[in-house]
């Protein structure tokens, strides 16, 4: 058993290395990816050339997303304004727990969906949004709405939409000074001349770092997303001081083989559990073993039994 303050810490040492691994190999692939680009067009290496233009373009693109995500989403989702009277239970823990996080009460909302969810977003805690599903309501006491609802203000405590925004700056970054690289270099008609040593190194070294950096900056990205899953559960239980209410309701929504019907690809990392329910009808277990440990490589989520046991620990 591992008290709360325990699990916080270590899920702080582990985002903070993942974190600083991520901005150490985006560093590494920006460069390589420059020289090369710089080599190819006839320059001797040196610069970053049009890294500055890749990094401006991803930079607009997210800030964009960031000041606008709660109206996007929201938009997309179909979600309502959660009234005090309809949603009393909703509201009322938010506002208690609110005032226990020293957070402004967000704005509440809730999506008319029988499948149990929820999320947060918003850019800081004054522009702050919660939302939850109408299952979520029904099938959950209040314990349990109470571990949900706590999880999605640690998000908003910890800024974890800001971060992600940076973390989706960098991996766009990446993703567009390679795909410039590539489309560039298969088409072909650069100069004819002899390069030295140095310059055929950055060359190729560019060219791998443009076809696996976008794979990898990806990789890592989710793997910050997840970290920060685990990271806002112990928050959770730090707030609510009962990990048992979060436990149980994530039990409860892992049993529950509904699909969010309002969620997409774009906002599905926002949720506390992933909202897409995979079938896996036809599948023994141990072919989901050997399966599993890939798939989850590409999860926003930690599979729901890590983050149950991780919590329990904490009982």
């Amino acid at each position: 058993m591992i008290n709360v303050y325990e699990a916080q810490a270590a899920n702080k040492r582990k985002s903070a290395v993942i974190i600083a691994l991520f901005i150490l190999f985006v560093t590494v692939s920006v460069y390589f990816i420059s020289q090369a680009m710089g080599v190819y067009f006839g320059y001797e290496p040196g610069g970053l050339g049009v890294a500055g233009l890749a990094f401006i373009i991803s930079g607009l693109i997210t800030f964009v997303s960031y000041y606008a995500s709660d109206k996007i989403v929201l938009s997309i989702s179909g979600a309502r304004p959660a009234d005090r009277k309809k949603d009393f239970n909703f509201y009322t823990v938010t506002e208690n727990l609110s005032i226990a996080a020293g957070l402004p009460k967000p704005k509440l909302y809730v999506i008319e969906d029988s499948a149990p969810n929820a999320f947060a977003t918003g850019r800081d805690p004054e522009h702050a949004v919660v939302c939850v599903t109408s299952g979520l309501l029904q099938k959950l006491n209040r314990t349990e709405l109470e571990g949900v609802i706590a999880h999605e203000l640690s998000h908003i405590k910890n800024f974890d939409t800001r971060l992600m925004s940076i973390v989706a700056v960098l991996v766009g970054m990446v993703a567009l000074l390679a795909d410039i690289f590539l489309r560039t270099s298969f088409r072909g008609g650069r100069s004819g001349r002899r390069e030295s040593e140095a310059a055929a190194i950055f060359l190729v070294l560019g060219l791998v770092f443009a076809i696996l950096s976008p794979i990898i900056a990806r990789l890592i990205q989710l793997a910050v997303s997840r970290r920060r899953e685990f990271f806002a559960d112990s928050s959770s239980v730090a707030m609510t001081r009962q990990p048992s209410g979060l436990i149980s309701a994530l039990k409860k929504i892992a049993a529950d083989h509904e699909p969010l019907e309002a969620a997409n690809k774009a906002t599905a990392h926002l949720y506390i559990v992933n909202p897409f329910k995979s079938d896996t009808g036809g599948v023994s277990p141990e072919q989901r073993r050997r399966v599993d440990w890939f798939a989850n490589l590409f999860n926003t989520h930690p599979p729901l039994s890590e983050r149950i046991a991780a919590l329990t620990k904490m009982v």
